[in-house]
């Protein structure tokens, strides 16, 4: 290939494309960020229910979900604060929401005291692979080890090039990319299309089958959906607790925010304290993480909402950052109601 046919090449790949869909047998999906199936539609692979992919209860393997962590590199994961996080978390609660579930570092520090959970995302990808990981582990696993093995720049340029129709697929390029991309970013444009360039890893990690297995394990006690977080189904009620972990006002220009083609804006910041407070009307036990800025202190505690809510300051280290230099500890907010 000459080096105008590289350049070519590269063109291609970076144009904006029209989303394609998945086909869940009568069941249509858009790749990201559409909006809720109004019709529940049951199939054998998986249930599509209020926008959702529903659960499918399948035997879970003979693995323990102890040491179970997130099988993706997420920006603003929450591993490295458990240790902050989990002594304000309440004593006790009945059922566990997560709507903004990530990289879901939270839930699996505490699924050992969760009997019911319910976590939600945006992220159409991400769901899927939740879905994929929870009913049947094995042949995402194969998949990977393929993908392991052929890993090289045209393969993952291809694969990102790709828009698979299969859940497994979906959930195999979604790992793949998440573990050999540029910093571990899930970054995508206005069109919806993931643009991140390839990463310089030595051993990038494609295939965590251990930890794949943990996760399934603890994920058989947990609703997964496809959704806005304020349409989560069941709704949170007296005695729940619910986790917000939102994308982050900026704390400057370069900020990332972009997991889904709709950024996270001031307007969206305010209608998420909102939802809080309704939250708390109800007698929810409710959590939030945020940035240390003005806007997210006003929100919390002007106009009365200090009756509401206490804001805790914590040193968060910032490990993907689309510029290494940026990387470091900042301050954040933990906001209670409790």
């Amino acid at each position: 290939m000459t080096v105008r046919d590289k350049k070519n090449a590269r063109a291609r790949r970076d144009e904006p494309a029209e989303q394609p869909s998945i086909d869940f047998g009568d069941a249509v999906m858009t790749m990201l960020n559409t909006p809720p199936i109004k019709n529940p539609v049951d199939k054998s692979s998986f249930t599509v229910l209020k926008g959702a992919l529903a659960d499918a209860e399948t035997p879970a393997p003979d693995v323990s979900e102890k040491g179970a962590h997130p099988f993706v590199k997420w920006a603003g994961g929450k591993r490295s604060l458990l240790n902050v996080i989990k002594p304000l978390l309440p004593s006790e609660f009945k059922r566990y929401f997560e709507n903004f579930v990530g990289g879901g570092a939270l839930f699996y520090a505490v699924a050992d005291r969760i009997t019911e959970a319910y976590l939600s995302d945006n992220n159409l990808d991400l769901v899927i692979t939740y879905q994929v990981i929870k009913r049947d582990p094995a042949p995402l696993i194969a998949r990977l080890k393929e993908l392991a093995a052929g890993h090289n720049e045209e393969q993952y340029y291809a694969v990102r090039d790709e828009v698979p129709t299969d859940p497994v697929e979906v959930a195999a390029r979604f790992i793949y990319l998440n573990k050999t991309c540029f910093n571990g970013l899930f970054r995508v444009n206005k069109s919806g299309k993931f643009n991140v360039p390839i990463g310089d890893y030595k051993n990038p990690g494609i295939v965590q089958e251990e930890n794949i297995l943990a996760c399934h394990k603890a994920l058989q006690k947990a609703t997964i959906t496809y959704h806005d977080y304020r349409d989560v189904d069941p709704k949170p009620a007296r005695g729940d607790f619910v986790y917000l972990d939102s994308p982050y006002h900026p704390t400057a220009d370069d900020s990332f925010t972009a997991y889904t083609k709709e950024n996270f804006t001031e307007k969206n910041q305010r209608e998420l304290r909102d939802y809080a407070v309704e939250l708390h009307k109800r007698g929810v036990r409710v959590m939030l993480s945020n940035s240390k800025t003005k806007l997210i202190e006003e929100l919390y505690s002007a106009d009365g909402m200090d009756r509401i809510f206490k804001l805790h300051t914590v040193q968060a280290p910032r490990t993907v950052n689309c510029k290494p230099g940026a990387r470091g500890a900042v301050d954040e907010y933990l906001i209670t109601n409790y």
